[in-house]
């Protein structure tokens, strides 16, 4: 399977409905550091109580 951004071989996929997407390892932290500053996931935190303590 190939990235879905680039041509570079998938190291993770996601499946939902039957689509498949690969992203090669820095595609995949690029999406991440989305998610990670996106208000959507701080709400989600918010309602799921997530404990970061270590």
């Amino acid at each position: 399977m190939r990235c879905h951004y680039c041509d570079e071989e998938a190291a993770f996929a996601a499946e939902k409905d039957g689509l498949k997407v690969g992203l090669c390892t820095d595609h995949f932290r690029e999406r991440m550091e989305e998610l990670t500053d996106s208000a959507e996931l701080s709400e989600l935190e918010d309602k799921i109580d997530v404990d970061r303590t270590e």
